[in-house]
């Protein structure tokens, strides 16, 4: 079994956000693998399903952002997810715009999200794929991250979600473990 996890703000209007690439990556995952988002469990949004013999959760917390390592901890308590099966998916304003990085684990970095999964896991080995948002000196970091993106931006951003999610499903399709 494989969670995927992307990290965002639900609603509407957080839609096209820096802190959102999680939940735009999410929702690509599922639409690659046919999976829709029609449950809650864990306190997430969740899509579910069979891709390439393994079961899948992909899931986006409905928690505020710097809660989102609750959901993960209910997940893992729940089904007995191994931390090698899970990958959590963030923005990250130390990154220029559109870069990914993987790590198989790490810091939370300056993401309070991430801080708080390794703060509920206990750990910070836990796969995590970023995504590079960049950042404004002369706006607030709150304002910056929750604030739609430019145009040009989101652009470069959704060419980043595809090549994230694109990196995921192959790893899925190789059965591969996010090696710690």
């Amino acid at each position: 079994m494989y969670l995927i996890v992307g990290l965002g703000n639900y609603g509407k209007n957080f839609d096209n956000t820096p802190h959102n690439m999680g939940f735009m990556t999410a929702d690509a995952i599922a639409q690659d693998m046919q999976l829709e988002f029609t449950k809650n469990k864990c306190k997430a949004l969740i899509a579910e399903g069979f891709f390439c013999g393994e079961k899948v959760i992909i899931a986006k917390p409905q928690t505020y952002m710097n809660k989102s390592g609750v959901s993960i901890q209910e997940f893992v308590s729940k089904f007995k997810i191994p931390l090698t099966n899970i990958i959590v998916v963030a923005d990250d304003i130390d990154l220029p715009v559109g870069t990914i990085r993987y790590r198989a684990h790490g810091s939370g970095g300056t993401h309070n999200g991430l801080k708080n999964c390794v703060e509920m896991l206990g750990t910070e080995n836990f796969a995590r794929v970023k995504i590079g948002v960049g950042k404004n000196e002369n706006i607030p970091l709150e304002d910056y991250v929750l604030a739609p993106m430019p145009k040009e931006k989101m652009e470069i951003l959704r060419e980043s979600v595809k090549n994230a999610k694109n990196k995921i499903i192959d790893m899925i399709k190789n059965n591969h473990t996010f090696q710690i």
